[in-house]
């Protein structure tokens, strides 16, 4: 019954929230695409995914996820799969069935419970140094990418470092409102310079009707395939389940969150559904959910109208789409993904005041939530694991290691304190009684 009576909560919430801030919500919508459209293009150039098949799968994920859960869920690439897929050219077969590998043991874990008690076991401080490691590597990703190509890109009008300044200045002056159509703008913006780039070049075609047509594809889980799906595994549990499930309920405290069984059963279930067809493997994460909520989306009706939209192209233009999406300026998307890293890395402000484990019941009639104070001593331990996490993350590139550092630090202060505690106890029982 609480499942049916969130549902209606949220669609009553998704409605009033569209009603009372279109734009924003449609400009939150957008605010995933700097994530969503560089892997997505390259993939489909690549033949390891089908375009219209992951559009379509994909505007369903966004339309079920914002119904289901009634927050602006993203539904984005699983990365370390996308980065080895480029990167070996994997076939259509070995990508989607290394997608399938994550959703087994994802729903494996769920289901079992393991996923939740993982949860409580995984200290604050670790939480949030993903989140903040997984904010300040969108930010590293995406200025190294603003930076690579501008050596020889200056003679280019339509995507060079005169556009990323604009994009970065609009982003500057519109810090204060937060409801401000910021994606929604750049992604006109960028959809026009596309338009005219494919309109003058003479090897690049406009999208045209290409009804879709679903196939049948066999997965392959082949050594690397599973190979693929292992290393995805980390990054799906922390970042796409965990570090996600927190950051709703720091953004949105007033929407229920997700339980991190309920996320993992989503990921599990949209990768078991599209790995038959040739769609690309995807997750939630705590970076879309960062992207789409700086970018104004405040309810599940952002991504709904996203969901739908895409379902649109992908069924009446297709593969067709291919030259215009691979033709907007990444400069654009490049300001995007910086905005949805300093977005993400934020939470960590809250780290030793507001965080979760911080608030404690009363023991009054009211039962109220009471903040607990906590010693300068905790508050320096609390950051050192957080910064530890954040450290293994970036030094690493991998959620795995950084989350090793930083249940190793959280550990070793528990140790450092309990014989602490031991050797004062001690102490205490050998002092001579005082004789009278």
């Amino acid at each position: 019954m609480a499942f049916f009576s969130n549902i209606k909560r949220f669609h009553r919430n998704n409605v009033a929230t569209l009603r009372n801030s279109p734009l924003a919500e449609v400009s939150g919508a957008l605010g995933d695409l700097g994530t969503l459209l560089p892997l997505m293009i390259t993939l489909a150039v690549n033949g390891s995914i089908s375009l219209s098949t992951t559009l379509v799968f994909s505007g369903f994920y966004n339309l079920a996820t914002g119904v289901l859960f009634g927050i602006p869920l993203p539904v984005q690439p699983m990365k370390a799969i996308a980065a080895a897929a480029i990167a070996s050219h994997a076939t259509e077969r070995e990508t989607v069935a290394a997608g399938s590998v994550v959703a087994v043991i994802v729903l494996l874990l769920s289901i079992t419970g393991l996923l939740h008690w993982v949860t409580r076991v995984i200290p604050i401080p670790v939480v949030k140094g993903i989140q903040f490691g997984a904010g300040l590597s969108l930010i590293i990703s995406a200025g190294s990418s603003l930076l690579q190509p501008f050596a020889h890109h200056w003679d280019f009008p339509l995507d060079n470092l005169v556009w990323s300044f604009a994009a970065f200045l609009l982003l500057i002056l519109t810090q204060k409102a937060s409801r401000f159509p910021y994606a929604l703008i750049i992604f006109l913006v960028g959809l026009v310079l596309a338009i005219i780039f494919v309109a003058m070049s003479a090897h690049h075609h406009l999208p045209h009707f290409r009804f879709w047509h679903p196939y049948f594809r066999l997965p392959w889980w082949s050594a690397d395939a599973i190979g693929m799906g292992i290393a995805q595994l980390p990054l799906t549990t922390l970042n796409s389940v965990i570090a996600a499930s927190a950051l709703a309920s720091d953004l949105l405290p007033d929407l229920p969150a997700p339980s991190v069984t309920a996320l993992g059963i989503s990921v599990a279930a949209m990768n078991l559904l599209g790995c038959w067809f040739g769609a690309m493997p995807v997750c939630h994460g705590a970076g879309g959910l960062a992207a789409q909520y700086r970018f104004g989306a405040r309810s599940g009706a952002s991504i709904i109208l996203l969901g739908l939209f895409k379902m649109v192209l992908g069924i009446i233009f297709g593969e067709t789409l291919l030259d215009l999406l691979t033709a907007f300026p990444k400069t654009l998307l490049g300001i995007m993904v910086i905005a949805a890293g300093l977005e993400l890395a934020k939470v960590g402000q809250s780290l030793n005041h507001g965080a979760s484990d911080l608030w404690e019941t009363s023991i009054d009639q009211h039962s109220h939530k009471i903040h607990r104070d906590i010693s300068d001593q905790e508050r320096s331990e609390r950051w050192t694991v957080m910064l530890m996490t954040t450290a293994g993350i970036l030094a690493f590139k991998n959620d795995g290691v950084g989350f090793v550092a930083g249940m190793l630090c959280h550990w070793a202060y528990m140790v450092a304190d309990w014989i602490e505690k031991r050797q004062s106890r001690r102490s205490r029982e050998r002092t001579p009684l005082l004789h009278t």
